[in-house]
Order: structure tokens, then sequence, then C-alpha cells
């Protein structure tokens, strides 16, 4: 499985967050995708339309 064999302590800086060797990194990567997506339609719904 994924993650069993990294050693957390070699990552550096936002590796140690977004890294796609261990399940927590690719949950974040995930989260952070989906919080992007939702500020986008956020932004785009409550942005005044031109008239």
């Amino acid at each position: 499985m994924a993650g069993e064999n990294v050693d957390e302590t070699k990552l550096k800086g936002l590796s140690r967050i977004f890294n796609g060797e261990t399940i927590r990194g690719r949950a974040n990567v995930a989260k952070a995708t989906y919080a992007g997506i939702g500020l986008l339609i956020l932004y785009f719904s409550l942005k005044p339309s031109k008239k």
C-alpha cells in the first residue's frame, strides 16, 4: 500500500504537506483541489454582472 515505506523526515516545505507518496499527502491535495474549485464557483457566482 502507498505510504508505508516513506521517510517523512526527509520531506521539506510544501512537499511535506502535499506529497503523492503518503495517504495524508494525497488527501491534502484532494482537499486543496476541492477548496480551489469551490472558491472559483463562489467568486463567479458573487461577482457583479456587467450591465
